[in-house]
């Protein structure tokens, strides 16, 4: 299969030829076909979420486990009431604060959503991204577009269009290439199938942004735990995911004892004959004096980290390396969703310090 690339991005083209990209996108869409495209977090792999048929497709381009739910992306609030049997007030505060954003509700499904498209559940997840391209994508597809990120599944998420290509090439008819993503890792995602409302995903939306606005809120535990045996109750957060090639392992503590173990780390591996890669910060890089080093953002810009966090383990995917040693975050803000994707690409492999 031959994988277009569409440039949705040069402004000589003029907003009406992008316009009519993205529309013809969307007749992909409708006829079935698979589009990758970009969203606020990372790029999507889209399909209509209301044809059995085409969420298949999805799992199979994917290499994804078929009791992965896919979220199912809108463009307009009106639509949520199609496909689920009943929106909370709490989840329509968090909609009007946070819509479009980088969050997905979870919801009872209605009858029109195919259980091929929720994994086979009763529930499904719901967001509505803020990117004008995935808007107008979303509308010319019919409304209703499934679309979990768009990598080959346990890789790190793809926040350009080539890393969309290093997956996906030749297994899509078509990448709409938006440029970087802003963000950079994957929304937030809150069950309102239960009683307690339960964030089931920490995400650029933290818990305290989300506790502001309806209060009482409940973190599944699996997401707290370093124990991977805890397991989270979202089924796609069972599996390995965001994981580069080689092995990595994460180093956690005070700034100095982290820098002095990594560099006997990496100092070990050199001796013994692996290349080494080595992830720290614009505060800390200059400190490290083996293998190859590089900087994931500032400490003082959590943002910075996010935005840059897979594309890193992509970058040393292709430098071939054999283990990575990262520095660890705060479980805080933010820095918990940058956590929780660090814990599972090492397998949750840390060493305290």
């Amino acid at each position: 299969m031959e994988t277009a690339i569409v440039n949705i991005t040069d402004d000589r083209q003029g907003k009406e030829a992008i316009r009519e990209k993205i529309h013809a996108a969307g007749q992909l869409i409708r006829q079935g076909g698979l589009v990758a495209f970009p969203t606020e977090t990372v790029y999507g792999l889209g399909a209509d979420a209301l044809n059995p048929l085409a969420s298949e497709r999805i799992y199979k381009a994917k290499g994804r486990p078929s009791d992965n739910p896919l979220i199912i992306h809108i463009s307009n609030l009106e639509d949520l009431d199609q496909i689920v049997t009943e929106v909370p007030k709490q989840a329509r505060k968090l909609a009007d604060k946070f819509w479009p954003g980088p969050l997905t509700m979870i919801f009872e499904k209605s009858d029109i959503v195919p259980l091929e498209t929720t994994g086979g559940l009763q529930t499904v997840a719901v967001r509505m991204p803020d990117h004008p391209a995935a808007l107008l994508l979303i509308q010319s597809g019919g409304g209703f577009i499934a679309a979990p990120s768009a990598n080959t599944s346990g890789k790190p998420s793809p926040t350009r269009a080539e890393h969309v290509a290093e997956d996906m090439r030749g297994r899509i008819p078509m990448i709409l290439d938006g440029g970087p993503v802003g963000i950079g890792i994957e929304s937030t995602i809150v069950d309102f199938s239960e009683k307690i409302p339960m964030i089931l995903r920490p995400g650029y939306i933290t818990a305290e942004m989300i506790q502001e606005v309806i209060g009482e809120i409940r973190i599944d535990p699996g997401l707290a735990s370093e124990n991977e045996e805890i397991r989270p109750k979202a089924p796609g957060m069972k599996y390995r995911h965001y994981a580069p090639r080689a092995d990595l392992i994460l180093v956690s503590g005070p700034k100095e004892r982290v820098q002095k173990k990594i560099n006997e780390l990496a100092k070990k591996a050199e001796e013994e004959g692996k290349s080494a890669g080595i992830i720290g910060t614009e505060e800390t890089r200059d400190g490290y004096r083996y293998g190859i080093v590089k900087s994931i953002g500032t400490r003082t810009d959590a943002d910075s980290i996010a935005r840059h966090l897979y594309g890193i383990l992509r970058e040393f995917d292709q430098l071939d390396v054999e283990i990575i040693y990262s520095e660890s975050f705060s479980a805080s803000g933010i820095g918990q969703a940058i956590r929780n994707r660090m814990l599972k690409a090492a397998g949750h492999q840390v060493i305290e310090v």
